[in-house]
């Protein structure tokens, strides 16, 4: 058992999350049956979701019968579920390639490396130094940020209303919450995952925040990788892992 469930309730549990990271539609029992070898009968799925839902790791969709996967639930897969598919030594090669002629101008390192990130995860990207020395990127509270791959937000069909978007996108002109998200959040590993549902933040309610931490010539920074809570974090995490370790390295000269 783990986290209290049974080996069927988490085998279930992850192959409901992978459904749901591909579909980003609420998971019925019916269609699980139908797509998935499962090995159980329709109503021991429908009372293992049921479980599931009472022990916190699924919640009942607005528009449907379906469920989706709670922040606990993504926690979850994240942590102990979920095989990260790691880069390829061209991609990484490639990278290095693309930020190496910025390593002294930290500025320009910063932009690029933003930009490369957003590219390669498809999706909206920011980047965070603090104690900003010019006037290159956006500032605030003493902190300074990057942003790049806004138009990757649409292909989401948690975006497809503009307002969605515009919700999101506002938290850019509040530049102490981002001084939180990237630096006030109490964290114990160098990557985390915030959930705007678990924050509480109306910008942020459908969406997910990745971020690393690394310092450059004793600067603190981070980057951040901003999309749906069903994000595909077995791609995103790996490739966020390596932007913050490459930038270090790049930086510091190591």
């Amino acid at each position: 058992m783990k986290d209290g469930l049974t080996a069927r309730q988490t085998s279930l549990l992850k192959t409901i999350i992978d459904e749901y990271i591909q579909t980003a539609d609420a998971v019925g029992s019916e269609n699980l049956d139908k797509k998935y070898n499962l090995g159980v009968s329709p109503a021991t799925i429908r009372n293992e979701m049921v479980a599931l839902t009472k022990a916190g790791y699924l919640k009942q969709a607005h528009t449907s019968a379906g469920r989706v996967p709670t922040p606990t639930a993504m926690k979850f897969y994240i942590d102990q579920l979920m095989e990260e598919k790691q880069m390829s030594l061209v991609d990484e090669v490639k990278a290095k390639e693309e930020v190496w002629d910025f390593r002294n101008k930290i500025d320009d390192l910063m932009d690029e490396a933003t930009h490369a990130l957003a590219d390669r995860t498809k999706s909206l990207a920011v980047g965070a130094l603090k104690n900003p020395t010019s006037s290159k990127g956006l500032r605030g509270a003493g902190d300074k940020f990057w942003q790049s791959g806004h138009s990757y937000v649409f292909n989401n069909p948690e975006f497809a209303e503009v307002a969605a978007c515009q919700n999101l996108f506002s938290i850019f002109q509040e530049f102490d919450k981002l001084d939180r998200l990237f630096f006030g959040l109490e964290s114990t590993s160098p990557l985390d995952v915030f959930f705007g549902e678990e924050l509480g933040w109306p910008e942020l309610m459908p969406s997910s925040v990745v971020s690393t931490h690394f310092t450059i010539q004793g600067r603190p920074g981070a980057f951040g990788v901003i999309g749906p809570a069903r994000a595909d974090y077995s791609t995103v995490i790996p490739i966020l892992r390596y932007f913050g370790n490459l930038v270090q390295e790049v930086a510091n000269g190591k």
